[in-house]
């Protein structure tokens, strides 16, 4: 496979931003019913054509408030499970491209989310764990052939889950 030439650039054009209410940590903590607003900028309205009657959206944001040493490690501890009762020793280094953890190679989110409403430039969702004011790269319907009806976790995944009671 070949790589781009050193120097080459990747340039993205935020499609719109994200507008919510919650704070920081109730973003983080994924409150169930919790709304976010995801305003789409004038310029992509026509865009949005055809995307009412979808259920469901992925949403592409741009990790914009990492901490630069957030950007670039290949391998960190999911801290997700710390809410979990777990202590951050207990849990093992893993790649991030295993993880949902917001430290990446490139800092870039998806969250599949609940379209609530649609009117003209915002779309009104549940489920999104993008902060304030998070620029938004794309948003794409979700489908019946995304799901996987058969899938399997790796066994560290299991061995966490029983380190916290959830078998």
């Amino acid at each position: 496979m070949q790589r781009p030439k050193e120097g080459n650039e990747i340039k993205f054009k935020p499609i719109g931003i994200v507008r919510t209410n919650a704070s920081d940590d109730e973003v983080r903590k994924r409150v169930p019913g919790q709304e976010s607003t995801i305003e789409i900028y004038p310029e992509f309205q026509e865009a949005l054509e055809g995307l009412a009657g979808f259920s469901h959206i992925f949403v592409l944001g741009y990790f914009n408030r990492l901490r630069p040493e957030q950007v670039g490690p290949l391998r960190v501890r999911p801290r997700s499970w710390l809410q979990r009762g777990l202590k951050l020793e207990e849990l093992p280094l893993i790649g991030v491209l295993a993880l949902d953890s917001p430290t990446r190679p490139n800092p870039i989110g998806l969250s599949l989310v609940l379209v609530v409403k649609l009117e003209k430039t915002k779309i009104v969702v549940t489920g999104l764990d993008l902060f304030d004011g998070t620029p938004v790269l794309d948003i794409k319907p979700y489908k019946a052939t995304y799901r996987a009806e058969n899938y399997e976790l790796p066994s560290w995944h299991g061995e966490l889950r029983e380190k916290a009671g959830h078998v």
